[in-house]
């Protein structure tokens, strides 16, 4: 399995552990990986890292998302599908260090395959202004 594919796997799966609000998430991985028969141990194990990042980061990640949202959004505001889709394009650009053009790039074409019309261009935008103000820093 290739990683875009694997990033696809690790999204529908975030989305449904973020919609459903699961205690387990190693469990509802192994069921994950069972149901969708993802036998590739490469693909399995960046699945849950991205998972388990997530999971441990996830209130650094989302503070990002609220500093480059507009003043007047909150996160509440944010679809599920968008909310997820940035949690994931965060994740990997601050924590797993992969290449933003590639990050946002994948990132913004599961936006076009799953979310409304809006969303491609809003996950662009909040992507890109997190790596600028990440650039900025470094």
């Amino acid at each position: 399995m290739n990683r875009s594919k694997a990033r696809e796997e690790a999204f529908k799966l975030l989305y449904s552990v973020q919609v459903s609000e699961v205690d387990d998430v190693n469990e509802q991985i192994k069921y994950f990986v069972e149901e969708e028969n993802i036998a590739d141990d490469e693909a399995i194990e960046y699945i849950e890292d991205i998972i388990n990042g997530i999971k441990n980061n996830e209130n650094e990640i989302e503070e990002k998302i609220k500093e480059n949202i507009k003043e007047d959004w909150t996160i509440s505001r944010i679809s599920k599908i968008d909310l997820t889709l940035l949690k994931l394009g965060i994740y990997e650009i601050l924590y797993s260090k992969l290449p933003y053009k590639v990050v946002i790039n994948e990132v913004v074409e599961l936006a076009k395959s799953y979310g409304d019309d809006s969303s491609k261009a809003f996950v662009n935008g909040v992507l890109a202004s997190i790596v600028k103000e990440d650039l900025q820093e470094s």
